[in-house]
């Protein structure tokens, strides 16, 4: 039997091939189907089946384009709803895959209609169980993202109490030495203290897990719910598509116009300028978001721009410009893209430099705006008057900005605050709009001194 994760960084995502005697069993597989096609003809076996823990909200899935290209079955809980050709797969359900055994656990907590595969080997024995959102290394799956999406709703409070039950009753009683695969590694937002590795077991989970100690229902239930993180824009969007199955990746991305930088762009329609941070202050296309290319795009593009926004889309170079296409598409968002296009002549909007000595001595002649996340802030701020905004926030909250003085704008290590500082540059013209960028820190101790 081989069994290999696929992990995909920038979403934190993991996805599982299973294999033996030459058929395979994808599970979760992300947007890009091509690498599953790849692994089955590098081990000489035919893509059988695909199974589905449950309608993710985080990424796009090539389950329906797997099932249209190799004829494989796509297995789902019943629960979930799905509007593609699919078998359910529920408690009691068993996949045969040549001698061992997938067999499925509902799991309902982090979604109403999820599931876990526990594989089985060809001698009976519990080798390894999928645990999807259900159960990660070190935390469980949130509560938080189907109270108004999917098949199926449930308030986060309801989903907490499935899920103390659906740990406490079908994963904790599994043998310890059963090897658990989730479908997400730290950096996720589908949990909120996932630990750096990508696969554990039930007897450390049970050692480790804070989710999984000894705790009545109803502290479990504050305990989950409490300081979960942000929920991106996407979230909804990605888990109907995922319900109903996606459309071909290639087609998708090919699909996409590539138009020339100095093509006249449509009024009123967002841009959004992938470009590093000094190149976009240097000059830039008046209006545009900063989103820069990186490990987290997608989530900040899916965070940052709505799922029914149209946006340009540009690229430091052609190759980059494939490539965000494509992260892009693994969020669902690239029917989103008007066009792509390379930084236009007329880009001269620039962004001014902070006099780091003129804001050390008189930090009150500035609005400082604090783009980090609630979880962040709640830690404790960096400069005490400053306005708390997380960046995901930020566009819909900018009437609450003063603009009566200079606008200096940070986060915790300059990623999030170029981004907000584009956004609210480009909409406040009054005063100027300072990122302070990687400064934050050494700004920040200065100004505890200065204050001592």
């Amino acid at each position: 039997m081989i069994i290999h994760q696929f992990y995909d960084k920038g979403l934190a995502h993991g996805s599982y091939a299973v294999i033996r005697l030459g058929k395979m069993i994808v599970i979760d597989p992300a947007r890009d189907p091509h690498p599953y096609y790849e692994f089955a003809a590098f081990n000489n076996a035919d893509i059988v089946g695909v199974i589905e823990t449950h309608p993710h909200a985080d990424f796009i899935s090539s389950h329906l384009e797997i099932h249209q290209t190799t004829d494989a079955t796509i297995y789902a809980s019943k629960l979930l709803g799905a509007e593609y050709p699919n078998e359910s797969f529920d408690d009691g359900d068993i996949i045969q895959l040549a001698d061992i055994k997938l067999r499925a656990i509902n799991t309902p907590g982090h979604s109403p209609d999820s599931i876990c595969v526990l594989v089985q080997d060809q001698y009976g024995n519990d080798k390894a169980i999928f645990t999807g959102d259900t159960l990660f290394v070190g935390d469980v799956g949130r509560p938080d993202l189907r109270e108004n999406i999917g098949n199926i709703t449930a308030a986060k409070e309801e989903l907490a109490r499935q899920m103390y039950h659906s740990t406490r009753e079908k994963l904790m009683t599994l043998p310890p030495n059963v090897v658990v695969y989730p479908t997400h590694g730290p950096g996720s937002l589908c949990g909120k203290s996932i630990s750096p590795d990508l696969q554990s077991t039930i007897g450390r989970e049970l050692r480790e897990n804070y989710a999984l100690k000894l705790m009545d229902e109803i502290t479990f239930v504050k305990v989950l719910t409490a300081d979960q993180p942000f929920m991106p824009k996407y979230f909804g969007y990605d888990v109907e598509i995922n319900k109903k199955g996606a459309a071909s990746f290639d087609k998708s991305v090919a699909a996409v116009p590539r138009i020339d930088r100095n093509s006249p762009l449509q009024k009123n329609v967002l841009i959004v300028d992938t470009r590093p941070q000094q190149e976009f202050k240097n000059g830039h296309v008046k209006g545009a978001i900063n989103i820069q290319e990186g490990d987290k795009f997608e989530t900040w593009l899916g965070s940052i721009v709505g799922p029914d926004e149209a946006f340009y889309l540009i690229a430091a170079d052609v190759g980059n410009m494939d490539t965000l296409i494509k992260k892009a598409a693994k969020i669902g968002y690239e029917k989103n893209i008007k066009a792509a296009l390379l930084a236009p002549d007329n880009g001269i909007e620039k962004l001014p430099e902070i006099d780091e000595s003129d804001y050390k001595f008189h930090p009150d002649h500035y609005t400082i705006v604090d783009v980090r996340n609630w979880g962040e802030i709640n830690e404790g701020k960096i400069f005490d008057n400053a306005i708390t905004m997380p960046l995901p926030e930020l566009r819909e909250r900018l009437s609450e900005i003063p603009d009566d003085k200079p606008i200096v704008v940070h986060c915790a290590a300059g990623y999030r605050s170029a981004a907000a500082t584009s956004i609210i540059a480009g909409k406040i013209n009054s005063v100027l709009v300072y990122d302070l960028g990687e400064a934050v820190i050494e700004v920040g101790n200065r100004n505890a001194e200065v204050g001592s």
